[in-house]
């Protein structure tokens, strides 16, 4: 059996595509934060002090586990960033909030962010 084969087979099983899928979003999300603190020149290390945690749970943040939308906030305004959310439809795009300290101040500040919001797991 080639590769192409294998391939072709295990694709067909049920599931495979949105897995598939479910493990690109995963990759594009662990290659972005690497590289964001990588332009910012800092650590895991560094990026961890500046968030109050281990490394090693920068190290898996970046690996795209257990990642809530709070966590993603802390992580990107220890770089310096501004976290924002927005849901995509065709060529519609509706902002859900931007962040500029953390959700829970801004939840506090903008009553119409639902709290589910703040736990929602991105990318797993």
């Amino acid at each position: 059996m080639t590769m192409k084969q294998w391939e072709k087979k295990v694709l067909q099983r049920p599931g495979a595509p949105e897995r598939v899928a479910e493990i690109e979003d995963e990759l594009r999300l662990a290659t972005g934060l690497i590289a964001l603190r990588e332009q910012a020149g800092l650590s895991q290390r560094e990026l961890a002090k500046r968030i109050g945690i281990s490394q090693p749970r920068v190290a898996a943040i970046e690996q795209s586990r257990n990642v809530t939308i709070d966590v993603l906030n802390q992580y990107v305004n220890a770089l310096g960033g501004k976290l924002e959310v927005a849901v995509v439809k065709g060529h519609h795009k509706t902002p859900l909030f931007g962040v500029k300290a953390s959700v829970k101040a801004a939840s506090k500040r903008s009553p119409q962010i639902p709290a589910a919001a703040k736990r929602r797991t991105v990318a797993r």
